[in-house]
């Protein structure tokens, strides 16, 4: 669960890159000279009064993710004279503060991980005596309780909406992603469940490229074909094995990416706090009338882990925005694929499900094919820069 979250919110949290500023060299800074600067994730940055001869600067468009405990990034200096041309410099944050944030912000990450496995195992063992949609309706009803704190501290400015069609387009993807998630943990293992879900980027790209008209090269074109190629071994399509239920998972990894391209089309429309109210308000709405004809009356525990389950959605959320706030997303997507060993403990440890050798071979596939995808991803965001 916890990669659908960073999939959906993802768009709402920018990459700590370096924006383009500009430098002058003076006399006391000769090309090539290393100086000291207070790199923010923001992209900005502020010189130490102690470098002289630097009243402005221009620096090139570098993740700080590639080297976290220095936070190096690299500029272009132009000297005083028009005829002295430019020269590379290397600029460094030295801060130690700065060289624990990147492992601070992993273990954000897992944090935001293992609440997202426990979300799985709650809506696993509810969906087996509740209706999916009911288990859907009461997730959605307590995630949008437990965010009206926030909300009213936020100020009323916080409620302000005139995209209630976004709001509600968003939401019928996201109820039917969930609903199809939680049927798939009904009769998948979790660690399968997991696997199939890590198909949403590539999923994502294709759409792009049908709804966005975004160009796809063919090396990404070849990193979705070997993913896709994956999820066949972890499928087994014909095999004595091959569940067809469990096809409703990769249907949900299609809604899932279905809601990241909406979310490019709107992204910096509307108020971060706002979209994920909303959106879970609009959910608890739709999945109401199916919930209601089918309903079962939950026990207390149920409503306890039903809660829990939706509280937990808020604060994988805030786990997630966290590491986000200390690491570039683009870093932290390699750790996202341990939320297999995660979900595959839990699987094994709760109900007994020991992952297939055809599973852990299907993520030996799907995982590296996604990393290229988001590999190339951030070259071209890099040039295009």
């Amino acid at each position: 669960m916890s990669t659908i979250a960073a999939s959906l919110f993802l768009t709402a949290a920018a990459p700590a890159v370096v924006r383009p500023s500009r430098v002058r060299r003076g006399a006391g800074n000769p090309p090539g000279r290393v100086v000291r600067v207070a790199a923010t994730a923001s992209g900005r940055a502020s010189w130490p009064t102690a470098v002289p001869g630097l009243s402005s600067f221009r620096v090139a468009a570098v993740p700080l993710y590639k080297r976290p405990n220095t936070r190096v990034v690299t500029v272009t200096t132009h000297a005083a004279d028009a005829t002295a041309g430019d020269a590379p410099v290397t600029v460094a944050d030295a801060d130690p503060k700065k060289a624990s944030a990147f492992v601070v912000g992993i273990l954000w990450f897992f944090g935001h991980q293992l609440i997202g496995v426990g979300n799985d195992v709650i809506m696993k063992y509810t969906g087996s005596t509740l209706g999916v949609a009911q288990v859907v309706f009461l997730r959605f009803a307590f995630a949008t309780l437990t965010m009206l704190p926030v909300m009213f501290l936020s100020g009323m400015e916080s409620f302000k909406t005139d995209r209630v069609p976004l709001h509600v387009a968003r939401s019928v993807l996201l109820a039917a992603g969930i609903g199809l998630y939680c049927y798939g943990l009904s009769s998948a293992p979790i660690a399968v469940v997991t696997t199939l879900n890590f198909t949403i980027p590539l999923f994502t790209l294709v759409m792009a490229r049908v709804f966005l008209k975004e160009r796809v090269d063919a090396t990404r074109w070849i990193g979705t074909l070997a993913g896709f190629a994956g999820v066949m071994v972890v499928m087994q399509p014909g095999g004595a094995s091959f569940n067809p239920q469990w096809l409703v998972v990769l249907l949900s990894a299609a809604m899932f990416a279905s809601l990241d391209v909406l979310n490019k089309i709107f992204i910096g429309k509307e108020s971060f706090w706002a979209m994920i109210f909303y959106t879970a308000l609009f959910t608890t709405v739709i999945a109401a009338v199916p919930a209601a004809l089918a309903w079962v009356t939950p026990t207390g525990a149920q409503l306890g882990l039903l809660a829990i389950l939706g509280a937990g959605a808020n604060l994988l959320l805030y786990c997630l925005l966290k590491s986000f706030s200390l690491v570039d997303a683009s870093a932290l997507a390699p750790f996202r694929y341990t939320e297999l060993m995660w979900s595959a403990a839990v699987g094994a440890l709760v109900f007994g499900e020991i992952p297939a050798i055809s599973t852990l071979i299907g993520a030996a596939v799907i995982i590296p094919s996604t990393l290229y995808v988001v590999w190339a991803e951030n070259q071209k965001s890099g040039k295009e820069e």
